[in-house]
């Protein structure tokens, strides 16, 4: 019967099927990589749509990113393209040069003699023509060796020159042969002011500068009419155009003002079709464009989508393979991770959908850390920083606006350091105003890290860093209240004891301790040095010392029933012991960790802290009333037997290392009060001869501490037991057990 009791005990703390299923932890990690794919499928992949050509749409239709308008960009190029002015050129076609040639060749000509008047004037009608003729065309030549001038450019140069000439008027060449030597010298300085200074202004029009001519000959200081007549034809001549519109110059200037006209944008979430409205060919080709036509859909994204969901699940999984902790083998941790990812996700998800190219700055209001901070306090602080790097990641696509590229490092690196700021508060938090101080770090982090982007950028406006730095600080007090509201849930509902909850419950103002304290002191000494105990022993082989400490103090409240029948709360009383059978104390000493339980339950009190209550002692043997009862009996000379099995506790064995270490630190602070100024070899031989006693019995057997991890466990109870001094009856020397615990 009590080996039955036993293996119901020992099953009954086993964790449940579905708790180790291989296959539920297969699905749970594939249910982490499909929420990766879903929340970031909105903005790595666009939705499609069936609609054809020429139809009415059905729905309206929205821009699921930021793209170019590519009709109304073209046509504000074209627009600027418009507004260009046609571009001139000023040419000099050194026309002082011309003007000197002219009077060089009338003064050679008309001082000759022997030539005739009417060979003169045959000689003019030639040579004069020719000679402005050859001049202009090697001044066109120059320009083309210098090569500042296209060639359409001298085309036009050419064709301006040809269309606006001014031929001397016939009578002018018998007019010429007449004027003499002194005539030719009054008149070469006059043409040569008019002409230069009709020609230092632009002309585009030869025949409006020349009607300015005469008015300028007029006012000269020539006197003679022949002399005035033929500066006035002369200068006439001699002035041309050097004003040429330039084709090339005007098409690049065209070309400038298209490339500097900025792009025109269809932002997100702007409206591309509206409902009733018929698809024209511009639409149609602007949903290609975003890829929203399911006729034209492209699979690749979501391809990628897929490997990239893939890979971040795939990190979770052989961090957790490799890593010690319970998570590694209890889905029902797992099952904790995935909704706190999912949590996180959703919170970012929402602050996106209100951000917008506007206002790209509200995405630093999302809480980005509240996941960070979660792992970190309910499983475990290196799995905190694995996942702040995959919030991160998502962070820098869930809320990158501008889609020039698939991340925006902005987001993703505040995102990056707010996490690891937060972790590193919170992964020792010993009270939740710690959590509260994680909210101020999250604030601080995030304004410095946005205010290293924007310096670095170096074109931002006071609006925007106002409202960045304003959001920034909002986003660490909205994780700080979403942290403290959601942290009882988890503990709750997952039976997690994050370091925050144990801290809580050994508030010595607790109503258990109180209890404990008022009723049974001798019992909330004892709980005291036994959690100490604990806690160096747990911290020594890496358990968790602070859940030791806290069951200690809990794990013999089931005393408080009966407390009279406890040694340490025996002060200046009879022990009640000493009156009754062995059998009715037995029954009364095995019944306080059952009695804790139940207490513990009534209080709501985590599994953890209930199952070192009802652990702690495992199946041993109550050495004292065993051997008493069979004195007893062998006094009596009675047959009747005495069953070890019957002065045995209940159970179950140690399920857990902490369970076990408590338990052991139970037994050797108990015993060692026993001692009278104990010395440390006495010391050390009861440690050594109780955890040798329990392992031999087989009280370590359904826990996983290694016989390194008990030799640890020894050498450290050792070096803080010294200090404990308590009155306790010396146990026989068998092993030295407790008498009534």
């Amino acid at each position: 019967m009590k080996n039955e009791v036993q293996m119901k005990g020992k099953f009954h703390y086993r964790l449940s099927g579905w708790k180790y299923s291989t296959a539920l932890r297969v699905i749970l990690f594939l249910l982490l990589g499909l929420i990766f794919y879903t929340s970031l499928y909105a903005k790595l992949v666009p939705q499609v749509y069936d609609i054809q050509l020429g139809t009415k749409s059905e729905k309206t239709i929205y821009a699921p990113r930021q793209i170019e308008n590519a009709v109304a960009t073209e046509q504000a190029k074209e627009d600027a393209a418009k507004r260009v002015q046609p571009v001139y050129r000023i040419v000099n076609l050194k026309n002082d040069i011309m003007l000197d040639a002219i009077f060089d060749k009338l003064l050679q000509i008309n001082s000759d003699e022997e030539v005739k008047f009417d060979d003169k004037v045959s000689i003019f009608r030639t040579v004069i023509p020719q000679m402005l003729s050859d001049l202009q065309s090697q001044a066109i030549k120059s320009l083309s060796i210098s090569g500042q001038y296209n060639d359409p450019l001298l085309e036009q140069i050419q064709k301006g020159l040809a269309e606006q000439s001014y031929p001397l008027p016939e009578e002018a060449y018998f007019k010429l042969p007449r004027l003499t030597k002194e005539d030719l010298a009054d008149m070469r300085p006059v043409a040569k002011d008019i002409v230069g200074k009709l020609m230092n202004d632009q002309v585009l029009d030869a025949q409006t500068a020349r009607a300015k001519v005469a008015e300028l000959v007029n006012t000269s200081k020539l006197t003679k009419t022949l002399s005035r007549e033929m500066v006035t034809e002369i200068a006439r001549t001699l002035i041309t155009p050097n004003k040429f519109f330039d084709q090339k110059g005007t098409d690049d200037a065209k070309g400038q003002a298209r490339e500097n006209t900025k792009p025109i944008y269809i932002n997100k979430n702007d409206v591309l079709v509206k409902a009733g409205d018929v698809i024209t060919e511009e639409i149609y080709a602007r949903l290609d464009k975003l890829e929203l036509l399911k006729d034209k859909a492209n699979h690749l994204p979501q391809l990628g989508l897929g490997i990239l969901a893939a890979l971040l699940s795939f990190v979770v999984f052989m961090f957790v393979k490799q890593s010690k902790l319970q998570l590694a083998y209890n889905n029902t941790q797992l099952l904790m991770l995935v909704l706190i990812y999912v949590i996180n996700i959703l919170g970012m998800k929402i602050i996106s959908i209100i951000q917008n190219v506007e206002y790209p700055y509200v995405g630093y209001l999302a809480p980005a850390a509240m996941g960070s901070i979660l792992i970190a306090i309910l499983l475990d602080a290196p799995l905190a920083f694995i996942s702040s790097v995959i919030f991160s990641l998502m962070s820098s696509i869930i809320f990158n606006t501008e889609h020039e590229q698939l991340f925006d490092f902005k987001y993703g690196l505040v995102t990056l350091v707010i996490c690891f700021s937060a972790v590193f508060t919170i992964q020792r938090a010993s009270q939740r105003a710690t959590i509260l101080k994680a909210g101020f770090m999250i604030a601080f982090f995030s304004m410095l890290t946005i205010t290293s982007i924007l310096l670095m950028e170096d074109h931002f406006e006071q609006r925007e860093v106002l409202f960045s730095l304003a959001f920034a600080a909002a986003g660490g007090i909205i994780t700080v209240v979403f942290v403290i509201g959601l942290l009882p849930f988890f503990e709750t509902a997952f039976g997690i004891l994050s370091p925050l909850k144990l801290v809580e419950l050994s508030n010595p103002n607790h109503p258990l301790l109180r209890k404990l304290l008022t009723e049974t002191p001798g019992t909330y000494h004892h709980s005291v040095m036994v959690g100490n105990l604990s806690e160096a022993a747990a911290e020594s082989i890496g358990a968790d010392g602070l859940l030791c400490r806290v069951g200690s103090y809990y794990h013999d409240i089931g005393k408080t029933r009966r407390p009279s029948y406890f040694i340490e709360n025996q002060t200046n009383i009879e022990n009640p012991h000493d009156r009754i059978d062995p059998n009715l104390s037995k029954s009364i000493i095995i019944a306080h960790p059952r009695d804790g339980v139940e207490m513990l339950k009534d209080f709501k009190m985590p599994k953890a802290i209930r199952d070192i209550a009802e652990q702690h002692h495992g199946t041993t043997l109550l050495h004292y009333f065993y051997h008493k009862a069979k004195k007893l009996v062998e006094e009596d000379n009675s047959d009747k037997p005495v069953r070890e099995e019957d002065f045995r506790y209940p159970g179950p064995k140690a399920q857990s290392k902490e369970a076990a270490i408590v338990g052991i630190a139970d037994s050797v602070e108990a015993a060692v009060r026993s001692l009278r100024n104990p010395t440390l070899e006495q010391i050390d031989s009861m440690v050594t001869k109780i955890i040798k006693s329990r392992l031999d019995d087989g009280q370590f057997n359904e826990c996983d501490l290694t016989l390194k991890e008990l030799d640890i466990i020894a050498k450290t109870l050792n070096e803080t037991l010294l200090g404990i001094f308590h009155s306790r009856i010396e146990y026989p020397s068998e092993v030295a057990p407790k008498k009534n615990e």
